[in-house]
């Protein structure tokens, strides 16, 4: 099964690594995504339950959307603090009536005090030479082509989430 860029033969999760090249051993170290959450938006449910997968065995908590106008509200509601975007939906995703893509959501998170500063990290399997300085411009915080790398991935959550919070007021409540 090809999950996050490489092929891999299926196993059960005991047997390997949550991620090719690391090891398990949760005693000596804890878990970067300890105590923390990321919302991950995507109208693909493989893409869904891949990110949840990958990123629960890592010890983050995973709120997932499938269209813009759930995408805001968890942002909104949950206060993850990260958010995983997709750029592409397809037209009949969403009860909303707005054509929703992963612009529009960063655009729409900005405008709520409680999402404006979420660092968002933009997936696409659209063309990077299009899209990458388009998300870096509307504020992303790194851009990634489906499928997404793991170490590339990983190296980049450990960045963002060891910046401090800019709304580092409800950082304690959780």
């Amino acid at each position: 099964m090809k999950l996050f860029g490489s092929w891999r033969k299926e196993s059960t999760p005991e047997e390997q690594p949550p991620f090719a090249g690391e090891t398990t051993n949760d005693s000596a170290t804890p878990s970067i995504g300890q105590g923390r959450k990321i919302l991950v938006v995507d109208d693909n449910p493989v893409v869904l339950k891949a990110f949840e997968m990958k990123l629960n065995s890592l010890g983050f908590q995973v709120v997932t959307a499938t269209d813009g106008s759930a995408a805001v509200s968890r942002a909104r509601n949950e206060k993850p603090d990260v958010v995983v975007l997709d750029v592409n939906f397809p037209p009949d995703v969403g009860s909303t009536g707005l054509q929703w893509d992963g612009f529009n959501i960063m655009q729409w998170m900005k405008r709520f005090q409680d999402a404006a500063n979420i660092p968002v990290i933009i997936i696409t399997s659209g063309d990077p030479t299009k899209l990458k300085e388009k998300a870096i411009a509307n504020g992303a915080v790194a851009f990634f082509q489906k499928p997404v790398h793991n170490e590339e991935f990983i190296v980049t959550l450990r960045r963002i989430i060891g910046q401090p919070k800019k709304a580092a007021s409800n950082s304690a409540a959780a």
